[in-house]
C-alpha cells in the first residue's frame, strides 16, 4: 500500500502517499534519546532507500521547538486587511503556466520552480497547511514528446540514408491531451525530488470538472485532502488534461456552490472554497490587476480591489501561455472571495520577488492585488499621494506672501485651538500609559503643553518670514550669448514622505516648512499619537483652505505598512525619518529608489581639553547629557583629556553627572585607570537615548578627533577649550555635520539655528547636512530663455559666439533685455 518514491491519488477513494516524513515524525527525540533515534534514522534510511541526509533534516526539524501555528480565521468571512494574511492557517498556491514554464513554452522553468517550492516548505514547516494547484504538465510533455519524435526521426534517416547527414526535420503538430499524459508523472517526480530537500513529502491529485459536481467524486476528494493535510503532506493538484472534457455549457459562476473547473484558476478557487482555504495566492506573469492592459499608458497596478469596481477594469490579451487570462483569474478570485477565501494575484516570474514573494504576501506586504469585501471609507495612499501631488504643484504655484499667509494661519490655530489639541494629547498619553510599553522618553515626546504649544507657533512664523525668499529664488543668471540668458532658480522637490514616531509636534513643523517651499507632504505619524495627530492635521488643512490647496498635506491613516510605503518609488521624490536609530535604519533598508534623508544615530561627543574653563565644562557637559536625554543632538560620549585626571576639575565633572543620575560607562581606557571602575561599555558606539553615558580618555586633541572619527555619528561634536588655535584644529579636521566650541550639543536644532523647524537632522554629504530645514527642501532647475538660437549657430561654421557672462541676480529678467 506505501510506496517510499512517490504518492497518487484517484479521487474515487484509493489513495497511495509516502509515508516516510510521518514514520520519521513518530520518533520521540526526548523520551528515546540521541542514539536510538540515530539508529531508528539509519534503519529507515536503508529499507526505504532514503538518502540518510533528508532523515537527519527530518530530526534537526523534530529538535528545533515548534513556532506556533497560525489560527487561521472564523470560516465564512475573508480577511479584510493585508496585514491579517500571516494568520492564514489554509493556503492554495496557484501556479500558473507561465510562472512553471520556460520561455520556450517548451520544458520548466527548473530554477523559478525550486524557489517557490522552498518557500512552501518554509511555510508548511511554520505549520500551515499548504496546497499547490499547478500547471506545466503539457510543456513538460511537449518537451519529452519532442526529443523522442526527433531522435526516433534521425534514426529513421539515418537507417534510410546509410549517411550521418540529417534533412530538415519538421516537427507535427502536438496535441495538448497527449503531451499532458506524457508530462504528468515528470512533473510530478521533479516536485516530489525538490521538497524532499527540505524533508517535506508530498501528494499528487488529478481531477477534472465531474469530479466536483458529482458529490460523492467531491466527498471523497475533500476526505482525501483533509487526511493529507491532516498528515502533513502537501498536496500538488492539477486538471487531468489527458482527458479532460469541455466545460459544461451555462455552470460557470452561478453562485457559492458552483464553478465550471475551465483552468487551474477556476480550479483553483473552486478548491480553495471546497476546503475552507484561509488564501489563494494566484501567481503570474503579471504585478496583479491593472485598471487597463499592462503596458498601455496610465495603465496602474490597483493595489485592493473590491467586487463593486469590476466595471472600471479594461482586460488585455491572456498570457503567451495557458488558457485563462486576468480576466478568468479575477472572476475566479471573487468567486473565491465569495465563499470567504481572501485572495492575493501577484507576479511569480520576476526575478527580484520569485524568491520571497509567497512569504511576502503571507507576511503582509504589499504586493499584487488584494481581493477584499470590506471597501474602508477613505481614499487609498495611492489615492492620498495623488491628491497631494495635484495639489502641491497648485501650492508651488502660489505666491510668497500667500504661502507666508496659511502658516502664520497655522501658528494661531494652534494658540486658538490649544485646548482641543491637549485634549487628544491627553487621550493619547492616557492610553501609553496603561497600555505600559511606551519608554519614559517616548512618553516625553508624545507629551504636548502649552509652552511647547507657543514654540511651535513662534517657529512657524519664523518660517512664514522666511518663504518669502524661497521657492523661484533666482540663484545665478548667465547670459550665454546675445539675446540667450540662463537662470538657475529654486523649485520644490516634489512629493515628501515623512515618517514620525511618537512625537506630535513634528507635524505642525514639518507641514510649514513644506507650505513654505511649495512641496506636497505625506505623513505617517506613528499609532501613539493617533488623535493628536488627527487633530493637528485638521487644523493644517484648515489653513491650506484658505488658499484652495486642502489636500496638499495628507496624513496617511490606513493599516499602511512603513515598507509597503518606501516602495513608492513611481510617487514620492524623498523620504524624511523622524525617530529612532532604529526606524532611519530600516527605512534606509526597505527604501527602494527613493532617497532618504536623515541620520540613523545621534552619537554626539563632548571633548573636554586640558585647557578647559571648569565653569564651561560643567554648564557644558550638565546640558549636553541632561537637559533632553531622548534628543539625538544629546551628548553620548564625554572624552576626558588625560591630564584632567584626579584633578579637582574631574572630581567636579563626576559628582554633577552623579547628582543628575547619569549612569556613567567607562571606555577601556578609562577603566584601565580606576580601581574600581564603573561598568565598562559594551560599545564605543553606543546612542543611548537616556541619563547614561560613555565617559572615555585621550592623550590629545588628535586622540579625540580620531576617537570621533572612528565611533562617531557626524552628527554634532563639541569642543570646550580656552585655547583658540585648539578649537580651529578641531572644528576644521572634524567632519561632521555640526561641530561647535564652547557651546552645547543641543543647540544642534533647527528652530535653535533660527531655520523656524526642521525637518530633521542629515549626516549626509550631499544636498543638504545638518538641520534641514527650508532651503534643504528645495532644489533647482534651470531655465533658458532665446529667441531661436540652436546648437548649430555655435558650431565651427555658425555665426554666433558663446559669452558665458555672469549677471547680476538682480539685473530684469528675460522680458526686459536690452536690443544691443
Amino acid at each position: 500500500m506505501f510506496s517510499p518514491t512517490g504518492s497518487s491519488v484517484c479521487v474515487c477513494g484509493c489513495v497511495s502517499v509516502c509515508v516516510f516524513l510521518s514514520l520519521s515524525l513518530s520518533l520521540s527525540l526526548s523520551a528515546t534519546g540521541c542514539n536510538l533515534t540515530t539508529m531508528l534514522l539509519h534503519r529507515l534510511s536503508l529499507s526505504a532507500r532514503i538518502p540518510l541526509d533528508s532523515l537527519r533534516r527530518v530530526r534537526h526539524l523534530l529538535s528545533t521547538p515548534p513556532t506556533p501555528a497560525p489560527q487561521g480565521r472564523v470560516h465564512g468571512s475573508s480577511f479584510a486587511h493585508r496585514g491579517e494574511l500571516r494568520h492564514a492557517k489554509r493556503i492554495v498556491v496557484k501556479l500558473g503556466s507561465a510562472v512553471v514554464t520556460r520561455g520556450d513554452e517548451c520544458g520548466l522553468a527548473l530554477g523559478r520552480l525550486a524557489s517557490i517550492v522552498e518557500q512552501v516548505a518554509m511555510l508548511q514547516n511554520q505549520g500551515r497547511e499548504m496546497m499547490i494547484v499547478t500547471s506545466g504538465a503539457v510543456a513538460f510533455g511537449k518537451q519529452r514528446l519532442r526529443h523522442e519524435i526527433l531522435l526516433s526521426q534521425s534514426v529513421r534517416q539515418a537507417l534510410h540514408s546509410g549517411q550521418n547527414q540529417l534533412k530538415d526535420m519538421s516537427l507535427p503538430v502536438l496535441e495538448a491531451r497527449a503531451c499532458a499524459a506524457a508530462g504528468q508523472s515528470g512533473l510530478m517526480a521533479l516536485y516530489e525530488a525538490m521538497f524532499t530537500q527540505y524533508s517535506t513529502c508530498t501528494a499528487q491529485i488529478l481531477v477534472t470538472n465531474l469530479d466536483f459536481h458529482d458529490d460523492q467524486k467531491r466527498q471523497n476528494l475533500n476526505s482525501t485532502l483533509q487526511e493529507l493535510l491532516r498528515m502533513n503532506i502537501v498536496p500538488i493538484i492539477n486538471t487531468n488534461d489527458a482527458v479532460v472534457p469541455p466545460p459544461e455549457p451555462n455552470s460557470d459562476l452561478q453562485g457559492v456552490n458552483v464553478i465550471s473547473i475551465k483552468d487551474n484558476d477556476s480550479l483553483a478557487a473552486r478548491l480553495a472554497v471546497e476546503m475552507k482555504a484561509d488564501l489563494l495566492i494566484a501567481l503570474s506573469d503579471v504585478e496583479g490587476l491593472y485598471d487597463s492592459p499592462p503596458g498601455t499608458d496610465d495603465a496602474k497596478l490597483i493595489d485592493i480591489f473590491y467586487p463593486g469596481d469590476q466595471q472600471s477594469i479594461t482586460y488585455g490579451t491572456k498570457s503567451r501561455v495557458g488558457i485563462g487570462g486576468m480576466e478568468a483569474k479575477v472572476k475566479a478570485a471573487l468567486w473565491a472571495l465569495q465563499g470567504g477565501t481572501s485572495v492575493v494575484i501577484a507576479n511569480g516570474t520576476h526575478p527580484k520577488v520569485t524568491g520571497h514573494v509567497i512569504t511576502d504576501i503571507v507576511e503582509g506586504k504589499k504586493l499584487g492585488t488584494f481581493f477584499s469585501e470590506i471597501k474602508p471609507a477613505g481614499p487609498t495612499v495611492e489615492q492620498q499621494t495623488e491628491m497631494a501631488r495635484n495639489s502641491g504643484r497648485t501650492l508651488a504655484s502660489l505666491l510668497p506672501d500667500q504661502r507666508s499667509e496659511i502658516i502664520c494661519h497655522l501658528a494661531e490655530l494652534l494658540t486658538e485651538k490649544k485646548d482641543e489639541i491637549l485634549a487628544a494629547n491627553k487621550m493619547d498619553m492616557d492610553l501609553a500609559v496603561n497600555a505600559g510599553h511606551l519608554p519614559p522618553a517616548m512618553q516625553k515626546r508624545l507629551s504636548l503643553s502649552p509652552a511647547k504649544l507657543n514654540s511651535l507657533a513662534i517657529g512657524l512664523r519664523q518660517i512664514a518670514v522666511a518663504a518669502q525668499d524661497s521657492v523661484g529664488q533666482v540663484l545665478r543668471r548667465t547670459r550665454v550669448a546675445h539675446n540667450l540668458e540662463l537662470e538657475q532658480i529654486t523649485v520644490p522637490i516634489g512629493v515628501l514622505l515623512v515618517i514620525f514616531e511618537a512625537r506630535p509636534d513634528c507635524l505642525p513643523q514639518v507641514s510649514a516648512l513644506a507650505i513654505a517651499s511649495g512641496n506636497a507632504l505625506l505623513l505617517k505619524g506613528g499609532k501613539e499619537a493617533a488623535n493628536t495627530n488627527r487633530v493637528l492635521h485638521e487644523l493644517t488643512q484648515e489653513a491650506l483652505s484658505l488658499h484652495g490647496v486642502k489636500e496638499a498635506v495628507q496624513l496617511v491613516s490606513t493599516r499602511e505598512e512603513v515598507e509597503d510605503l518606501c516602495r513608492l518609488d513611481k510617487i514620492i521624490d524623498l523620504i524624511i525619518p523622524r525617530g529612532s536609530s532604529q526606524l532611519v535604519k530600516d527605512i534606509q533598508r526597505a527604501a527602494k529608489g527613493i532617497p532618504v534623508l536623515g541620520h540613523s544615530e545621534g552619537i554626539c561627543h563632548v571633548y573636554v581639553d586640558s585647557e578647559a574653563s571648569i565653569d564651561k565644562v560643567i554648564k557644558i557637559v550638565r546640558d549636553s547629557k541632561c537637559d533632553y536625554p531622548a534628543a539625538c543632538n544629546a551628548m553620548e560620549t564625554l572624552l576626558i583629556h588625560r591630564d584632567i585626571l584626579r584633578t579637582p576639575l574631574f572630581d567636579q565633572i563626576i559628582d554633577m553627572l552623579r547628582t543628575e543620575r547619569v549612569k556613567i560607562h567607562a571606555g577601556p581606557r578609562f577603566a584601565s585607570y580606576l580601581t574600581f571602575s564603573p561598568s565598562e561599555a559594551k560599545s564605543l558606539r553606543t546612542e543611548y537615548g537616556d541619563l547614561e553615558c560613555c565617559m572615555e580618555v585621550v592623550d590629545s586633541l588628535q586622540d579625540a578627533v580620531d576617537h570621533i572619527h572612528k565611533y562617531g555619528s557626524s552628527h554634532t561634536d563639541v569642543i570646550i577649550t580656552e585655547n583658540e588655535e585648539t578649537a580651529e584644529q578641531f572644528l576644521h579636521q572634524l567632519d561632521s555635520a555640526c561641530v561647535f566650541w564652547n557651546a552645547s550639543s543641543r543647540f544642534a536644532d533647527g528652530y535653535r539655528f533660527g531655520l523656524g523647524a526642521e525637518v530633521g537632522i542629515s549626516t549626509a554629504h550631499i544636498h543638504a547636512r545638518g538641520p534641514v530645514g527650508l532651503e534643504g527642501l528645495l532644489t533647482t532647475k534651470w531655465v533658458l530663455r532665446g529667441d531661436g538660437h540652436t546648437a548649430a549657430d555655435f558650431s565651427e561654421h555658425g555665426t554666433m559666439k558663446y559669452l558665458h557672462e555672469n549677471l547680476p541676480v538682480g539685473q530684469p529678467l528675460a522680458g526686459q533685455r536690452d536690443s544691443n
